[in-house]
C-alpha cells in the first residue's frame, strides 16, 4: 500500500458527499496529468474510506501503452490482497476503457464511481454484466477537462481509445 497518503476524513460524510471527496482526488490526479502534457484522467482506490492509492493517465509522461488512471492506480496501491479489492471502490474521472474494465474484473472491485461518460463508456455494459455497480456522477468538473483535451490536444485521444469511442 502507499504509504504517502494520509487517513481519509470523509467517514463522517453522506455516502453521495464521500463519493464527491473520492472523486475529487481523482480529479486533482487528472489535473496534474494535464499539466504534465498528458490526458487528463485520474483515478483513486479506496477501501473503508481509507485511499489505498491515487494514479493518473501516465501514457505520455512514461511513454507507456498501459498506463490509464485505473491502471496506474492500482499498479500505484502496489500488491494487495484479494479480499481488499473485493470491498473496495475505484474512482475514476472517466468512464473505463476495456483495459481498465478487465483490471476492475480482474481483480473483482464490485463498484466504480465513474465522473463523466458523455465522451466515452465502452465498457459500462460488459461491467454491468459482470455485477459491478457503476454509479455516474456526471461531474462538471470530469466534463471539462475532457471537452478541453478533446479541444486542445485531440490527437492525444485519438491515438490511444478515442478513434473507436
Amino acid at each position: 500500500m502507499t504509504d504517502h497518503l494520509a487517513p481519509s476524513t470523509s467517514r463522517s460524510l453522506s455516502p453521495l458527499d464521500q463519493d464527491r471527496h473520492f472523486l475529487g482526488l481523482a480529479v486533482e490526479q487528472a489535473r496534474l496529468g494535464w499539466a504534465e502534457g498528458g490526458v487528463p484522467i485520474g483515478a483513486a482506490l479506496v477501501h473503508d474510506g481509507q485511499v489505498l492509492a491515487l494514479g493518473r493517465n501516465r501514457r505520455v509522461q512514461m511513454n507507456s501503452a498501459i498506463r490509464h488512471g485505473e491502471t496506474d492506480c492500482i499498479e500505484r496501491a502496489g500488491r494487495l490482497p484479494a479480499s481488499v479489492y473485493r470491498r473496495s471502490v475505484l474512482y475514476t474521472t472517466l468512464s473505463p476503457c476495456y483495459m481498465c474494465a478487465g483490471t476492475a474484473l480482474l481483480y473483482e472491485i464490485p463498484r466504480i464511481v465513474i465522473g463523466e461518460n458523455r465522451s466515452f463508456q465502452a465498457s459500462e455494459e460488459l461491467l454491468r454484466s459482470h455485477g459491478v455497480q457503476l454509479d455516474v456522477l456526471d461531474d462538471p468538473d470530469c466534463i471539462a477537462l475532457m471537452q478541453r483535451m478533446l479541444a486542445e490536444r485531440p490527437e492525444l485521444w485519438l491515438e490511444d481509445i478515442g478513434e473507436h469511442a
